[in-house]
Parts: structure tokens; C-alpha cells; sequence
């Protein structure tokens, strides 16, 4: 899923407003992009081919093997990857998949396009992700899968989740669109579900325009996913594979020859970007009543998909919105982390209302999303603090909130 595009009017207005405050404009994301990645571009657009092919194979096996699993599909979003998963399992109408319905990323919505029905379960109130206890409590005759996100970057509990989906025989999907490079027991995310889905557009640290990745060690699993994805120019006379209509759902050979670059610069980007941590942390030291960023006890490493910051109970969605529309005035691009799916209008169709989860609810008001990139400046990062807790005292001040 990608960040909604700003209309003509929006940039305009954009435009006039970072003249008069005296400074750029700072986006929520920005791409690490360097000559590395440039060069990579260049060279595929000096060859005869730029759509699916060698290098995005050789992109699949290079992600393979950085995630430490047997095989790597790629595909043009996270949401299609998991979609094309379920579709390989055989889910569709009448199955159940349990996950949740906090997050930035949208994955959650490949369960209605396969046939299935989403299931939402709480969340836990540190960490963000999807609560154990309230996963097996929702679990019924026709759950097929639990679907945990390893959200805005901090890993899901796996050994939990993984006793839950063995002791019901269910299978278990990882979302990891928001969490490259992080870590649970010193593993990293990608290799803890049966299946596990990647997606490389803004804000993921890792961006090539669009695109994901799904991996597996499960060979019927991977060939299930491909023919499902798309066919080769050589197979159109197989008639074993033309028997399934693809999606012809891969990615380019630019789109691969980006993801490329950036996956052997990945400890260089991760690196920086802690850097950048380091530095909000320092000025939001400052700011009482928020409740600075959670790591769980078994989470080796953390690498934060966006900065959040959750405000304190005296905080409303309406007035975190109104700090997110004064950082907009002064030109930085804040957002509410997560609208919850079971508050979306497909989902009340299908008999979710507010008041079904509490915590995903309380958490998801009161958290905003602040600019987290490698380009962002110590003075930058201060103003936004700066401009935000000043913003925070025309709402209502915050006490200790947890």
C-alpha cells in the first residue's frame, strides 16, 4: 500500500506555506536512495529488458537468502503477496482468518479479496501487536489461520503464537510489511510464519516504488504461489500450468534492480536510520505524558517502520488530529498511524463496530506518526518536537498516560 498521492491544490498550497514559514517542506518518508541505486536503474534502462525478468528472479533468491528462507516470490504488493498466499492455501468463502485491526499498512485486506472472512482480535496495549489470549478466543470450527503483524517494526510474540496455531492446526501468516531487519530471539522477521509477506513501498525502509516479496520454506507452497502470480513466456503451452489463471501479479526488472541495491546497503540504511532515533529520542525526552517507544522482553532488535508517538489519556482522536493539522501548517507531514480496520465501512458491512476492540481502539486515537527517513536533521527533528508540543498545549496537556 503506498502513502495517498497529494493533489494539485494540496502541493500548491504546500508550496505557499513552506515559503512563508521559511523552510522545506518535511515529508513523512523519504527514500534512502544513493548513486548505488541510481546506477541500478540506469543500467536496466540501458537494457533490452525492463519488465519481469533475470533480476528480479535474482531479487527473489538475494531476499531469500537475506531472510534465511528457502524460497522468495516476488509480487507487486504486500497485500497482493498475502492475497496469492491464501489463494495457494486453498482459503476462500466460509474459512476464518484471525488478525488484527491496528496497523499503518492495509495487509489485513487481502483476506476479503481471497473469499475468506477477517477476524479481529485485540491487541496488546504496549507493544501493538495482536494479543495471544484474545487469538485463541476467537478461534471457531471454521478459523483457518492467524494472520500477526510484526507492527510498525516490533515483532509479534512468535513462540505464543506458534503453540496457538499448532495446538488448533491452523496456519500461521507473518506480516512484515513494517518490520525489516527486526529481530525475535535473535531471529529475523520473515522466518517465523509458514508463510511470510514483505512489501517495498513508502515508508518501508527497503523501497522500490512497489513492490513485496512473500517467502516459504515449503516447495508445494512456492510453486502454488507462482503459478498463481504469473506465467512465464515459456509455459504458455504447458498445459499443466495454464490450467491456473494467473494474476500475472510479478514486478519489473526496475522495480528489482532498486529492491537490489537497497537490500546490500540494508545494514547502512538501518544504521542511519537509528541514528535518526536517537535524535528524537533525545528531544522527546522533553515532552510529558507520552509514553516513549515499547520493546518487548524476547525482541532482539527493533527497527521502527514509522516514529509514533502516543499521547496521553487526556488526548482525544479529534485533538491528535488538530496537532496532526498543526504540524501540516508548518509543513510537516504527521499522520494518524492507524484507522482500524473493524472501523472501516467494508467491515461494518460485515457487523464490526466501535466498541468491538478496545484497546486497538484507545491506542489508534491517540497515536500520530511523525517523519522518520534518513534525511531528516537534528534541527528538523527538534522543530517537529518543538512545533508538536506546542500543538499539544492548544489541545489539552497530557498527563502520564500509561
Amino acid at each position: 500500500m503506498t502513502e495517498p498521492a497529494l493533489a494539485y491544490d494540496d502541493v500548491a498550497e504546500i508550496d505557499e506555506l513552506a515559503v512563508e514559514a521559511g523552510h522545506d517542506y518535511i515529508p513523512l518518508s523519504d527514500p534512502d536512495v544513493t548513486l548505488a541505486e541510481i546506477g541500478a536503474i540506469d543500467a536496466v534502462l540501458r537494457s533490452p529488458r525492463i519488465s519481469n525478468g533475470p533480476l528480479a528472479e535474482e531479487f527473489e533468491a538475494a531476499f531469500a537468502a537475506y531472510v534465511g528462507r528457502a524460497y522468495a516470490i516476488a509480487v507487486p504488493s504486500g497485500t497482493i503477496g498475502l492475497m496469492l498466499a491464501l489463494k495457494a492455501y486453498g482459503f476462500g468463502a466460509g474459512d476464518e482468518v484471525i488478525a488484527s485491526s491496528y496497523s499503518f499498512r492495509e495487509t489485513a485486506h487481502a483476506i476479503s479479496l481471497a473469499g475468506a472472512r477477517p477476524v479481529f482480535a485485540d491487541i496488546d496495549y504496549w507493544s501493538g501487536n495482536v494479543a495471544p489470549a484474545k487469538v485463541e478466543e476467537r478461534i471457531t470450527p471454521r478459523t483457518r489461520a492467524i494472520l500477526a503483524a510484526n507492527t510498525n517494526g516490533h515483532p509479534a510474540p512468535w513462540s505464543e503464537l506458534r503453540d496457538i496455531a499448532s495446538r488448533h492446526d491452523l496456519v500461521l501468516l507473518e506480516d512484515s510489511t513494517e518490520a525489516i531487519g527486526s529481530r525475535y530471539k535473535e531471529r529475523l522477521v520473515g522466518s517465523f510464519g509458514d508463510v511470510a509477506v514483505f512489501d517495498f513501498a513508502q515508508p518501508s525502509l527497503l523501497t522500490c516504488g512497489e513492490g513485496g516479496m512473500v517467502v516459504t520454506d515449503d516447495i508445494d507452497l512456492a510453486v502454488a504461489l507462482r503459478r498463481h502470480r504469473s506465467h512465464r513466456l515459456s509455459e504458455r503451452s504447458s498445459v499443466v500450468v495454464s490450467s491456473a489463471a494467473a494474476y500475472q501479479a510479478g514486478i519489473s526488472d526496475l522495480a528489482a534492480a532498486l529492491g537490489l541495491a537497497q537490500l546490500k546497503r540494508i545494514d547502512e540504511i538501518i544504521e542511519r536510520r537509528r541514528l535518526v532515533e536517537q535524535l528524537y529520542a533525545t528531544h522527546v525526552q522533553s515532552f510529558e505524558g507520552i509514553k516513549p517507544p515499547y520493546v518487548g522482553p524476547d525482541v532482539t532488535e527493533v527497527n521502527w517502520f514509522l516514529y509514533l508517538v502516543h499521547l496521553g489519556t487526556r488526548f482525544t482522536r479529534s485533538s491528535r488530529d488538530a496537532i496532526a493539522e498543526d504540524l501540516r501548517v508548518e509543513q510537516v507531514e504527521a499522520a494518524a498511524y492507524s484507522q482500524p480496520l473493524h472501523l472501516q465501512r467494508h467491515y461494518f458491512d460485515l457487523g464490526y463496530r466501535r466498541g468491538d476492540l478496545l484497546v486497538t481502539e484507545k491506542i489508534a486515537d491517540r497515536a500520530i506518526a511523525l517523519p522518520f527517513h534518513t534525511h531528516l536533521t537534528d534541527s528538523q527533528i527538534e522543530f517537529i518536537v518543538e512545533t508538536m508540543k506546542d500543538a499539544s498545549i492548544n489541545v489539552g496537556a497530557g498527563a502520564a498516560i500509561y
